[in-house]
């Protein structure tokens, strides 16, 4: 059994995929191709936005989002630490300060009250300056963004959606990827939308932020790539990777609906074993992981070894526990949930092939 079967999608979409690459090697427009400009297209339209702007993979979008909104040394960047160390890597980069917040015990994502307390906490500091938020939809399950929303808009701070793990997910009809000022998404083979490499993009429905990161991602471009106008940085996205996704996205909502009906195969097999996961009314999961909480994690993992069934653990170390922000001064007693989490949730597998 694979954890995530990437062999079995491409069976059942070889043929098209193949097509499509074959088409990107007769013309030969390797890169910013015109399957490219169509991806970002139907992506839009997916999702629901103005625009979508394609980049190398889905760190380098959350990092032309921080360089969008100007996020420097000085700046507070809220976070969630129980997350991949991209969310807190790409603020540090920036030369900001990464302000890591507890998670919901029971969706995982970033709890809103603690994140509220936080930015009070840091305004009444006057050592940084409250600039954004980094909200990511962990493990296929958007955040709270009815509240989150409400909370950047009471202390006026820009709002960053981390799709990569919730893309297709949704809160009341509105699709992940269509939440804040920006939101961001990978397209890492393991994704729910995942290419055969790295891939990533940035949604939008702001024409001037769109122009912004359009600049950015080819050298801070103008008129043309030797026009320089800004310093930016080179992140576009293969026209192979976005032939084989817009291929991937036609199926899109198919795998979606195979993959909420394995997790409610899961969760009638397994409430009784362990804690299984909370999808909040109105709220879909695009399911990027099926993660339960043992108290007893490793014999749980080793039955499932025994019986030929894969499992991971996302994540076993919070970003707060991390040697390269050991220097922040954090406690795990400073965020009690997640680092609770860290030593017992682990994950199943879960793909749209899965019989």
């Amino acid at each position: 059994m694979e954890f995530i079967d990437l062999k079995a999608q491409y069976a059942h979409l070889k043929d098209k995929i193949d097509a499509r690459i074959r088409k990107v090697l007769d013309h030969g427009n390797y890169i910013m191709g015109p399957e490219v400009q169509e991806l970002e297209e139907q992506l839009a339209d997916y999702v629901g936005v103005n625009h979508c702007i394609s980049c190398a993979n889905g760190t380098d979008a959350l990092q032309l989002a921080l360089m969008a909104f100007n996020i420097g040394e000085g700046d507070a960047v809220f976070v969630p630490t129980f997350t991949f160390f991209a969310t807190a890597e790409v603020v540090a980069y920036a030369k900001a300060t990464p302000i890591f917040i507890d998670s919901d015990e029971r969706t995982f994502n970033i709890d809103p009250a603690k994140l509220e307390a936080a930015i009070l906490k840091i305004i009444k500091e006057k050592r940084l300056k409250p600039k954004a938020i980094i909200a990511v939809d962990l493990f296929g399950l958007p955040a709270n963004y009815p509240e989150i929303e409400a909370i950047a808009a009471k202390y006026n701070l820009k709002l960053i959606e981390d799709s990569a793990q919730g893309f297709g997910g949704s809160i009341n009809g509105k699709r992940a990827g269509g939440f804040g000022d920006i939101a961001t998404t990978s397209f890492f083979p393991a994704k729910p939308l995942g290419c055969y490499g790295d891939g990533g993009a940035i949604f939008t429905n702001s024409d001037e932020i769109a122009d912004l990161i359009r600049s950015f991602r080819v050298h801070g471009k103008g008129i043309d790539k030797y026009d320089n106008i800004r310093i930016g940085v080179n992140s576009r996205l293969d026209t192979i990777q976005a032939a084989i996704l817009l291929e991937k996205l036609a199926v899109f909502p198919q795998e979606l609906n195979s993959r909420n009906e394995l997790a409610a195969k899961y969760n009638a097999s397994l409430k009784d074993r362990f804690v299984t996961p909370y999808v909040p009314e109105g709220y879909v999961s695009s399911w990027a992981q099926y993660t339960v909480i043992s108290d007893n994690r490793d014999a749980a993992m080793a039955t499932f070894k025994e019986q030929g069934v894969p499992t991971m653990v996302y994540y076993r170390t919070c970003m707060h526990q991390q040697t390269a922000f050991a220097d922040l001064g954090c406690r795990d007693t400073d965020f009690p949930v997640a680092s609770r989490l860290a030593k017992q949730v682990f994950s199943l597998p879960m793909h749209g092939y899965m019989k």
